[in-house]
């Protein structure tokens, strides 16, 4: 019995050191605490001398005030009993106030300081932007938000395909579809709400193919007159870790000219999802209007940013809409930020057929300028079944560039995609091997 009071008495001091360790922003408001307590005992025993100095007549009272301050004791004692009671007291109050107060937030299965230390270290993390659109966008964040609390996903807004492109033609509001995949990548609640925000309906001739999250999205525009107010209150409502900005807020148009197949002659296409449709190769893509201007959030992250991550994602459908906003592009080779593209492992069947990893850099470089990025991230992980599709392949070219980096990248269950953690482990690497360790803001 005396050993399990032990090891309790030790594992209750030992969680209550946890909570003075550096960087939880608890030991100043606990401090500060003990500073009004402190003020206030002595307050009290102002009060008390002066009883005892003015009413020593009373006997009553003078024996009651010799046991409550305990002078039967000698005073360092008594200094020692009172102030260690009055720690402890306060500690205990203080931890249970906050257990009372922050219940309702914490998730089942962690406990208070963990959350609260998870929650210290990304908020003190590097200032991520990360550029690009569908799929590839949303596994970048999803890893990305274990790692910092400062990200923000500038998200491309040329998508005219689907739910999206069928909301867009019927309402006249930007595409809803990537950044609806981009909150549901960065929310903290990965149950039902994020499962019902992704739902896709069916069965329908009206709803047919649409999901909650762009129905949802689309009335938030409606109600609160702006879409980008309609994703500020999307991204509350699921509690994410970021924010998720359109790169413009002009009905900008993806057009490209492609290369048909044996035929010199080259031919227009509008439409982003009439791209990959055409059994051609692209020359060239570009935006209508082509002098849209950015979304003036987008350009203050960007120049803030201490990390600025393009891709992983389709070449010219998703990453190159963005960075043809040209004030953008111009906040990206302004900014002094770690810029760094994620290559993708495997070819995009109607864009990058038979593509390298220098294909990708030069066909990428040959829009927006060369030099724009400091690394070129690549996989170098080849196994694995990838269907039709092929390997990007870091060649010789790629591996002479002294920008590039490669690593192992692949999701082991699906190869042609990227792991999430892996990718966002490798672009934390990078980063606190170009930077150094990075210094904790205040709190």
């Amino acid at each position: 019995m005396r050993i399990n009071f032990f090891a309790t008495l030790w594992q209750t001091l030992r969680n209550v050191q946890r909570w003075f360790r550096p960087g939880l922003g608890i030991k100043r408001w606990f401090f500060f605490v003990m500073i009004g307590t402190t003020l206030l005992g002595l307050g009290f025993a102002v009060i008390l001398i002066d009883l005892y100095r003015t009413d020593s007549s009373n006997p009553a009272l003078l024996t009651f005030l010799s046991y409550a301050s305990l002078r039967f004791i000698p005073r360092i004692w008594r200094a020692i009993i009172f102030g260690g009671l009055g720690i402890g007291i306060v500690a205990y109050g203080i931890l249970r106030l906050n257990r009372s107060i922050l219940q309702p937030f914490i998730r089942p299965g962690s406990n208070i300081f963990d959350q609260l230390t998870d929650f210290r270290r990304r908020e003190r993390g590097p200032r991520i932007v990360a550029i690009g659109g569908g799929h590839g966008l949303a596994t970048l964040l999803r890893g990305l938000k274990a790692h910092t609390g400062n990200l923000t996903a500038v998200v491309t807004v040329a998508d005219d395909g689907g739910s999206s492109g069928r909301l867009r033609e019927s309402f006249g509001i930007l595409p809803p579809g990537d950044i609806r995949n981009c909150l549901a990548a960065l929310s903290n609640d990965e149950a039902l709400l994020t499962q019902l925000f992704q739902y896709r309906f069916s069965g329908s001739p009206d709803l047919e193919g649409h999901s909650f999250g762009n129905l949802f999205i689309t009335a938030l525009a409606d109600l609160t007159g702006s879409f980008e107010d309609a994703v500020v209150e999307s991204g509350r409502v699921l509690s994410v870790n970021g924010r998720v900005l359109p790169a413009t807020l002009h009905n900008v148009k993806l057009v490209a000219t492609m290369e048909l197949p044996h035929s010199l002659n080259e031919v227009r296409v509008e439409g982003e999802s009439k791209i990959p449709t055409m059994a051609g190769r692209v020359r060239r893509v570009w935006l209508e209007p082509d002098d849209a201007a950015a979304f003036p959030p987008v350009i203050k992250s960007i120049l803030n940013a201490d990390v600025i991550v393009a891709g992983p994602g389709s070449l010219y459908t998703s990453i190159l809409p963005n960075l043809l906003v040209h004030d953008l592009l111009s906040a990206i080779q302004t900014s002094r930020a770690v810029k760094i593209f994620v290559c993708n492992i495997a070819t995009q069947s109607g864009e990058t057929d038979s593509f390298t990893c220098y294909d990708h850099v030069r066909a990428l470089e040959g829009h927006i300028g060369e030099d724009l990025f400091d690394i070129i991230l690549c996989n170098d992980n080849y196994t694995g079944e990838i269907g039709s599709s092929q390997w990007v392949l870091a060649d010789e070219k790629t591996l002479s560039d002294t920008r590039t980096y490669c690593a192992d990248l692949v999701d082991d269950e699906h190869p042609w995609r990227h792991d999430s953690l892996k990718l966002a482990q490798v672009i934390m690497d990078i980063f606190n091997e170009r930077t150094g360790p990075l210094i904790e803001r205040a709190a």
